[in-house]
C-alpha cells in the first residue's frame, strides 16, 4: 500500500495544532541509517488508511517529497471521542533486517466443525492478533487458523498450526504456545443437563 508524506520542518504543540486545523496530522520516521524525520499526512488520506486492517500489517510505500521508502506502522495516536487521527510514528524497513510486529489472526470454518455441528458446542476464539519476525519480504497480512476440523471439547493451540514460510512466533511473557480456540458446551448447558437427569433412587 501507498501513501503520501511530506516534510515537515516546524514543530512544536502550537504548530502541530495548526497543523490538525488544516487538516494534516503530524507524523515521524525513525530507523535504518537516516536521522528521524518529522511528517506531516493528509488527515482524509491516512484517516481511511488506518481504518484498513493490512494497512497495519504490510510493508507501505511511504513517498516523501517524492522518494518512496518502505516503512511500518508503530504507533497511532487518536483523539480520545473524535474520529481524528492525532500522530502516526512510522518505522523504516531495512529488506536485509528482520522486523517485530504484530499481525491480525483470521478464524475460519468454526460453523463448520463437528464441535458445532455435531456436538451443538461453542467454538471461542483466542487473540485476534500474533506478534512475529521475519524478514520484510515474508511478512504475511494476517494469519489464518482453520478450525473447521475441530471436534467437541477440542483444542487448538499455537503449536497446531503451521505458519508461513519465514515467519516466527514472538511470545508474549512466557507463553509460548498460546490458545488460539477451543470448543466448549454453551453456558448454562452442563446445569440444564443436571436438572433433567433423574436422581438415583
Amino acid at each position: 500500500m501507498k501513501f503520501t508524506a511530506t516534510s515537515r520542518s516546524v514543530q512544536g504543540s502550537s504548530a502541530s495544532r495548526r497543523l490538525r486545523r488544516a487538516g494534516r496530522v503530524p507524523a515521524i520516521v525513525y530507523g535504518g541509517k537516516s536521522a528521524p524525520a518529522n511528517l506531516e499526512l493528509d488527515h482524509n488520506e491516512i484517516y481511511h488508511a488506518l481504518n484498513k486492517e493490512e494497512f497495519h500489517a504490510s510493508i507501505l510505500d511511504m513517498s516523501l517529497d517524492g522518494k518512496i521508502e518502505p516503512v511500518l506502522v508503530r504507533a497511532v495516536q487518536w483523539h480520545p471521542y473524535k474520529a481524528q487521527v492525532l500522530h502516526v510514528d512510522f518505522q523504516r524497513v531495512d529488506a536485509s533486517q528482520a522486523v517485530n510486529t504484530k499481525i491480525p489472526v483470521h478464524y475460519l470454518n468454526a460453523d463448520q466443525s463437528p464441535a458445532v455441528k455435531l456436538a451443538g458446542q461453542v467454538v471461542t476464539h483466542g487473540p485476534t492478533e500474533l506478534g512475529i519476525t521475519c524478514l520484510p519480504a515474508n511478512l504475511p497480512q494476517f494469519i489464518e487458523v482453520d478450525l473447521g476440523h475441530m471436534i467437541g471439547n477440542s483444542r487448538v493451540h499455537l503449536a497446531d498450526i503451521t505458519l508461513p514460510i519465514g515467519v516466527k512466533f514472538v511470545p508474549h511473557g512466557e507463553d509460548v504456545n498460546p490458545l488460539l480456540a477451543q470448543a466448549s458446551a454453551p453456558k448454562g448447558a452442563a446445569a440444564d443437563d443436571a436438572a433433567e437427569t433423574p436422581a438415583a433412587e
